[in-house]
């Protein structure tokens, strides 16, 4: 089964990730996934029987802080990679990518985001997953939509206190509508975010076949929904039937490793990606990109760069 390998190796070693991307070359062809049309994109998974893999906030590593743009370049710089990133909002109403609530755990800072401004949090040091603080501070999401142009496809996860419009708004305002997904976590979320904007792809909780009729009644055409199927255990059955429904399935091996797939592997020291693939998935999101993407290419006994042609038109 051929498949499109798009996540690339983290980088092992603790050096400092660089912080002036401004004059960075353009990515090569091996680097960049841009299709021209993302949702064209997503059939041709699906028609050719291929798994993306997507990192879970930027694919982090020693090194390399989650949310941050040196780790999206990092990645990039090894392989074409999809970005699952989480947005939140500062005091003076600034969107930047963060994913707690709090500064704590991810930064140099302390508090919660909403109460600081742009300024205070861009003063701050971002920390890798050892807290080790790194010369790399929190992006702007308007900067990480710029950054994306010409090199990957982003996940959009949205945080409390932050409006789908303003996210819709700075999508648009970036000319970003075919590079990114909007994750969504209800029938309600879901609706309301394709009546915002139609042109968007959607991530939509998805736990049988029939709840594509429930999202066709109100409204949602499902040409633009790939189908979140959880992270508890994949079901053939189910993506084989969303398949023939034409909607992409998605899978998430992610999580606290003391309980996810990413941390059951790890242990038992058996990756089983492609058996997941092999369920009928379309992306599999995941805290360990590089695993994955191998066991994938060992799979498929090729390097992953040979099947880009979904990228570039089928």
């Amino acid at each position: 089964m051929k498949r499109l390998l798009l996540i690339g190796a983290l980088a092992l070693g603790a050096c400092d990730a660089p912080t002036d991307i401004a004059n960075e070359a353009a990515p090569t062809a091996i680097e960049a996934l841009a299709p021209a049309d993302i949702g064209a994109f997503f059939d041709c998974l699906r028609e050719n029987s291929r798994t993306i893999v997507a990192a879970h906030r930027g694919g982090p590593a020693p090194g390399f802080a989650e949310n941050a743009v040196p780790t999206f370049q990092n990645i990039v710089r090894q392989a074409p990679a999809m970005l699952e990133i989480d947005i939140a909002r500062t005091r003076d109403n600034v969107l930047v990518l963060m994913h707690d609530d709090e500064l704590d755990r991810t930064t140099t800072g302390t508090g919660l985001v909403r109460d600081h401004t742009l300024a205070e949090i861009q003063a701050l040091r971002l920390e890798d997953e050892n807290g080790r603080a790194l010369d790399a501070h929190v992006p702007t999401f308007r900067e990480a939509l710029d950054w994306a142009n010409d090199r990957a496809l982003l996940e959009l996860d949205v945080k409390r206190d932050v409006s789908y419009e303003d996210v819709i708004a700075e999508v648009r305002a970036a000319g970003a509508e075919d590079r990114v997904v909007f994750i969504t976590y209800s029938d309600d979320a879901a609706v309301r975010v394709h009546n915002l904007a139609p042109e968007l792809m959607l991530s939509v909780s998805i736990d049988e076949a029939s709840d594509l009729d429930t999202l066709e009644r109100r409204g949602i055409d499902l040409t633009k929904v790939l189908a979140w199927t959880g992270t508890d255990e994949p079901d053939s059955a189910l993506n084989i039937a969303l398949a023939q429904r034409g909607v992409e399935a998605m899978f998430g091996t992610l999580g606290n490793p003391e309980h996810s797939w990413d941390g059951r592997f790890a242990r038992d020291g058996r990756e089983q990606y492609a058996a997941f693939a092999e369920t009928g998935l379309q992306l599999i999101a995941t805290d360990r990109p590089l695993q994955a993407s191998r066991d994938l290419d060992a799979n498929d006994g090729v390097d992953g760069i040979a099947a880009m042609q979904c990228a570039v038109g089928g």
